[in-house]
């Protein structure tokens, strides 16, 4: 087996063995490892992160191929976390991968001890359960980072980092304002996204539903045949996971 001191070997050189100490003994938990959330959950692995919890209740399908990470004609049909999980582990055999085939809810939110992580990352696609990890994530004692929309969009430099109250130009943000605003409470703590302004229309043939923001299921686990089918791209989700995986990272270094 390849020591990790040798895999690992650039990233000690650039940030120092006291911040890849610190990087190997954090616990990160992450819901939704598809388009944006795969990405994340593999930099942070090829950081020197070892401790990492993988959240997603769906299997891989033909139309994830083109932009998330674990998604092949190879692994199509299998459960996204645990695709993930054999491909974590072939970077890092030493690495604690724990695969959860689950779904954030009301209902399931109880069996998530996120005080228990350092770091909490939001790439879900529910607006309902987003809200619901927002508060929980928020109400612990973790940092937390969330991705706003991915669809939609072409232009990577309009990727951009602010805080959930500034981020401009985007659909989910802005839904996800109106939904705290109606529920008359907010997040308890300030925290910081990945989004762009850009919003792109869909030049092909797609599904329709006002059930939907910017491809993101209103009030669903997950999207369905009913919700509105956005297109994406992986240079643009890409992008949005690498970005809150240095977040973490930045802010794991600068602790």
């Amino acid at each position: 087996m390849i020591p990790e001191n040798e895999i690992f070997g650039r990233a000690c050189l650039l940030l120092g063995e006291e911040a890849m100490a610190r990087l190997s003994s954090m616990r990160v938990i992450v819901f939704g490892v598809g388009g944006v959330g795969s990405w994340c959950a593999e930099s942070l692995v090829r950081t020197g992160v070892r401790h990492l919890t993988i959240v997603d209740c769906d299997k891989v399908c033909v139309s994830n191929i083109n932009r998330q990470l674990m998604a092949t004609t190879e692994t199509v049909g299998q459960p996204k976390v645990e695709a993930l999980k054999s491909r974590l582990l072939t970077i890092n055999p030493n690495a604690e991968i724990d695969a959860r085939c689950e779904v954030f809810t009301e209902e399931t939110s109880a069996q998530f001890d996120l005080g228990s992580y350092d770091y909490v990352i939001d790439a879900i696609d529910s607006l309902k359960d987003k809200v619901l990890l927002i508060e929980r994530a928020t109400e612990s004692g973790a940092k937390f980072f969330s991705s706003m929309g991915a669809a939609l969009k072409l232009d990577p430099t309009k990727i951009s980092v602010a805080e959930f109250r500034k981020v401009t130009g985007c659909p989910l943000a802005r839904a996800l304002r109106q939904r705290f605003k109606k529920m008359q409470r907010w997040p308890r703590r300030k925290f910081m996204c990945v989004y762009s302004d850009e919003l792109l229309r869909n030049q092909g043939a797609c599904g329709d539903s006002d059930d939907a923001v910017d491809g993101f299921a209103a009030d669903g686990p997950r999207p369905s045949a009913k919700v509105q089918i956005n297109g994406s791209l992986m240079h643009i989700t890409a992008i949005f996971g690498l970005t809150l995986a240095g977040l973490v990272v930045k802010d794991a270094v600068n602790c």
